[in-house]
């Protein structure tokens, strides 16, 4: 009995110390607990001190800052995803725009040559055009400066590089095939009428190009000028074509974009004006400088100015100007530059003999091969005439590049008429 009441005391005096080590154990973790409670508590008081030492806006700022460095990664990716968006988005409608534009600008094209045909009802009319010892015939030549070839049967061909010219004469020689009078007065009176009829239809020819584009209220003289398109071209083509083209092309996109559609019209209309004006410099500086004398908004002569990039662009009209003319200039089958050569440099030829003393006139024919010059009969005299022929030839030979041998012609002829 005394043994085993032993043994339950042994018992229960290793349970209470097995009790007394977890209650030790337990203690010393909720020391730790204690700790780290206090330490936490301390980070949220100094929180909390930084927190009420700012405004209302300054703590909405810190807040959008941490969220804002929080969200930085996702921010950029989705930047990134939405400007490749834009770039394909953007890329894919300037040729949506641009094809669009030259859809609406597309117009029917006919090439342009350097000869105009009249027929002759026969053989005996075309003597009486010819004339005594050809004389008439000389005398057309010399009033209209165009080159005519007699040689084919049923028809006269006139040739000349500046259409103005051709259309002059192809309209005088109908009538004068109508006239039953046909001598040296009477063709250069009908010529001269021709010459004013054909300036009348160089306004009424401007005033279509103009209202084409849906441009209205330009000065007279200006739309003179653009009737000129009609008998010019551009590297072989056609300048009212090229201008219409240009013009719708150029007015689509400026709608598409929202630019001044107005100041583009006017713009892309005028930008070759230049080309048909006489004068010295490129036909950029020419065009600006009659289109200063008619006092056009400064954004119109900006266009025309900045169209070739002679100068930098000064707006997104200019732009659009640019693009219009380079894609109807550019476009398969619009353009043949040696053409252009070639009439710049019978354009030069002529020139040349414009600038000697008591020459009248100067008409390049035969590809440049001839220059026939009208001397006027009170300046110069046979011998000084002779003389400023060969200063001519001479001049022509130093400064043009021409294929063969120019022959220079010079007419002297003297008029006495008493009435």
């Amino acid at each position: 009995m005394a043994d085993t009441t032993q043994s339950d005391l042994i018992a229960l005096e290793k349970r209470l110390l097995e009790k007394q080590e977890k209650v030790e154990i337990d203690r010393d973790r909720l020391e730790k607990e204690k700790l780290e409670i206090e330490k936490k508590r301390d980070e949220y008081r100094k929180k909390l001190q930084n927190i009420t030492s700012l405004t209302e806006e300054e703590a909405k700022q810190e807040l959008l800052t941490e969220v804002e460095n929080q969200q930085r990664h996702a921010v950029a990716k989705l930047i990134k995803e939405s400007e490749e968006e834009a770039k394909q988005t953007s890329e894919k409608k300037a040729r949506e725009i641009l094809v669009e534009s030259m859809r609406h600008g597309a117009i029917s094209y006919v090439p342009e040559y350097t000869v105009s045909v009249v027929k002759v009802p026969d053989e005996e009319m075309k003597g009486r055009i010819i004339g005594k010892e050809g004389r008439n015939i000389r005398a057309f030549e010399q009033a209209t400066g165009v080159d005519v070839d007699l040689d084919e049967e049923g028809i006269i061909r006139l040739s000349s590089f500046d259409q103005v010219r051709r259309e002059i004469a192809r309209r005088a020689l109908e009538k004068l095939l109508k006239d039953t009078r046909i001598q040296p007065f009477r063709i250069e009176e009908i010529v001269k009428q021709t010459q004013e009829e054909v300036d009348k239809i160089l306004i009424e020819e401007g005033q279509k190009l103009t209202h084409e584009v849906g441009v209205y209220n330009l000065p007279v003289e200006l739309m003179s000028v653009l009737g000129r398109f009609k008998f010019r071209t551009s590297y072989g083509q056609n300048l009212i074509v090229h201008t219409l083209e240009a013009t719708k092309i150029a007015a689509h996109i400026a709608e598409e974009i929202g630019a001044d559609v107005n100041v583009v019209k006017l713009g892309a209309m005028l930008h070759d004006i230049g080309k048909v004006v006489e004068g010295e410099g490129s036909h950029v500086k020419l065009g600006v400088e009659l289109l200063k004398r008619y006092n056009l908004p400064e954004p119109i002569i900006n266009c025309v100015a900045e169209h070739h990039e002679d100068k930098p662009f000064s707006s997104i009209e200019s732009v659009i100007v640019h693009i219009g003319d380079a894609i109807s200039g550019s476009r398969p089958g619009a353009r043949y530059e040696d053409y252009e050569d070639y009439a710049k440099r019978l354009t030069q030829m002529e020139d040349i003999a414009k600038r000697h003393e008591g020459i009248e006139d100067a008409y390049a024919f035969e590809a440049g091969r001839e220059l026939r010059v009208i001397i006027n009969a009170g300046k110069l005299d046979d011998a000084q005439t002779v003389i400023t022929a060969q200063k001519i030839k001479e001049e022509i030979d130093k400064s043009l590049i021409v294929p063969g041998e120019v022959k220079v012609t010079a007419i002297r002829e003297f008029r006495s008429i008493a009435s």
